[in-house]
């Protein structure tokens, strides 16, 4: 994820980050350049069109259809920004809960063995269920003393949460927790579930093909239509103006299109290592 000053106005003007939109969009921001001068050329030079010309009205459409085009953008980029907050309050939410799991059983458990256990596996699942969304392998895990083998065929994070609720079980007929402890602690056990079950609704759930591929389409119509009408007034200005209308619309689609799955290694995707970096760091201090 980025980190920026939202004050500095300078660097966001002036400096290009490899994540921004520009670098992404210069080449066919050439093509569409290009193509702008050859139609104004072929109106203006080689077809001599005048002001009377019935592609002049063309404009027409673009008025109307600028609107229906904003409307489109507003909604993709509401809707991917929507999809990034929620998966960013699923991670606060894992945060939270493996405090609070950790606090419990810190309160609880009196052997060291088991406190030793918790200790590493609670601040496991984070980091499996990290590398579970941006699909990476997780192998062995080793831990001191602690090896927790995972297994790629299955579920990874349901594999951490299973052995921590066996253990918690086996806490309980052991006799070390009560079953009123043991009930809350179900809650918290529930919650790692919760979460993980959510991020994958949004990870495994794009936004509709024929959606995306609609605005595509119509955005990249809108922009190849311009320099028939335009050119009339704005003569061979027209490049510039239909580049830098190209860039505007086709920025909202791309930006909506990398913070959609927020789970990814993007430079706008969320800091999950980092958080789950965090709430191994967290957990470790409430047991030590």
């Amino acid at each position: 994820m980025v980190r920026y000053n939202t004050k500095d106005w300078i660097t966001f003007i002036f400096r290009f980050h490899q994540s921004d939109t520009f670098r992404k969009l210069l080449p066919l921001m050439f093509f569409i350049g290009g193509y702008s001068g050859l139609i104004c050329y072929l109106e203006m030079e080689y077809f001599h069109l005048g002001e009377d010309s019935k592609l002049k009205n063309i404009s027409i459409m673009h008025g109307m259809l600028g609107f229906v085009i904003s409307l489109l953008l507003a909604y993709r980029t509401n809707t991917a920004y929507d999809r990034w907050w929620e998966g960013r309050k699923l991670w606060g939410t894992l945060v939270n809960n493996s405090r609070n799991f950790s606090l419990k059983l810190a309160a609880i458990l009196e052997n060291e063995i088991d406190r030793h256990f918790f200790q590493k596996v609670i601040p496991l699942y984070a980091h499996i269920l990290q590398k579970h969304l941006t699909s990476e392998e997780s192998g062995l895990v080793l831990y001191d003393n602690l090896d927790l083998a995972i297994d790629h065929a299955k579920h990874k994070p349901n594999q951490v949460a299973k052995m921590m609720t066996n253990k918690i079980h086996e806490l309980y007929k052991e006799g070390k927790i009560s079953g009123h402890q043991l009930l809350f602690l179900n809650t918290e056990l529930q919650s790692f579930t919760d979460v993980c079950g959510a991020c994958e609704r949004i990870k495994n759930t794009p936004i509709p093909y024929s959606y995306s591929a609609f605005i595509k389409k119509f955005i990249f119509i809108y922009v190849m239509t311009l320099p028939f009408s335009y050119v009339f007034t704005l003569g061979f200005y027209v490049i510039p103006v239909v580049v830098f209308i190209f860039y505007v619309l086709a920025s909202l689609e791309l930006i909506a299109e990398e913070i959609e799955d927020p789970f990814g290694n993007d430079a706008n995707d969320l800091p999950t290592e980092k958080i789950a970096s965090n709430i191994k760091k967290h957990v470790e201090e409430i047991f030590g």
